[in-house]
């Protein structure tokens, strides 16, 4: 099922053991358009500190207005390594932080979601993700990940037809087993008046962060017919609203 990204924003956040803060954001990544981190706001239990939670952690997305649940204590999350010491967010960062809580790295092994795998919770710990790596030749440089993106951020961006800009970003659209972003949720129309409509990642060609621009392999006329998204009040697209374009 499909769920509104921004219907998710604002949604209380428990761990095992109590409460940890509210959705703030999402991470994802912009070649697979799978999400890799939930961020948390933490509020006063951890004044001033970005927490990010993988769905490693989390048993599924549940619907807007019910909690968030992650598998995973209170004292796990406020020993787990502090993004602020690497922003942006850098590999060495997400090696630290896959190796404190025993998960592989995404990015090699069983650790990749997204696409046609399934949904990326493990029920124990790897035992490869909790050794050291080998230790590199030379010092090791924070290089942070191209391909990581905010939800947040890149909402707003304009939406560059083949014939010209057709709207803009509202909201995304997330498959809440595999994690990833399966459709954009487009405002045609100027920000006050219009309709917005669900479009298939597979007709974006490209992102422009220095234009604040989305290119997509459609027409504007194509745009603007594409089908109307209507939600449930939990924030799940309504089934036989969900777009059918790839």
């Amino acid at each position: 099922m499909l769920q509104s990204i921004k219907q998710l924003i604002g949604s209380k956040l428990g761990a095992t053991d109590g409460d940890v803060g509210h959705v703030k954001d999402f991470y994802f990544n912009d070649h697979n358009w799978a999400v890799r981190y939930v961020v948390a706001d933490t509020g006063n239990w951890l004044l001033g500190r970005q927490v990010l939670l993988s769905p490693h952690a989390f048993g599924s997305v549940y619907p807007a207005g019910k909690a968030m649940l992650v598998r995973l204590t209170r004292k796990q999350i406020e020993d787990s390594p502090a993004v602020e010491n690497h922003k942006p967010v850098s590999r060495q960062f997400e090696e630290e932080y896959h190796r404190h809580y025993g998960w592989p790295y995404y990015w090699e092994g069983d650790g990749l979601w997204g696409g046609m795998r399934g949904f990326p919770v493990l029920d124990l710990p790897v035992k490869f993700a909790t050794e050291q790596p080998p230790a590199a030749t030379g010092p090791k440089t924070e290089r942070a990940d191209a391909h990581l993106r905010s939800t947040q951020a890149v909402n707003g961006y304009d939406i560059q037809a083949t014939d010209g800009i057709i709207g803009h970003i509202c909201d995304y659209l997330i498959d809440d087993k595999s994690w990833a972003i399966k459709q954009l949720v487009i405002k045609t129309g100027n920000r006050f008046n219009g309709k917005e409509v669900q479009v298939a990642i597979s007709h974006v060609t490209q992102i422009s962060y220095d234009q604040s621009k989305v290119y997509v392999n459609l027409n504007t006329d194509a745009v603007e017919k594409s089908p109307v998204v209507h939600l449930a009040a939990n924030g799940s697209v309504i089934p036989d609203q969900v777009a059918l374009a790839v």
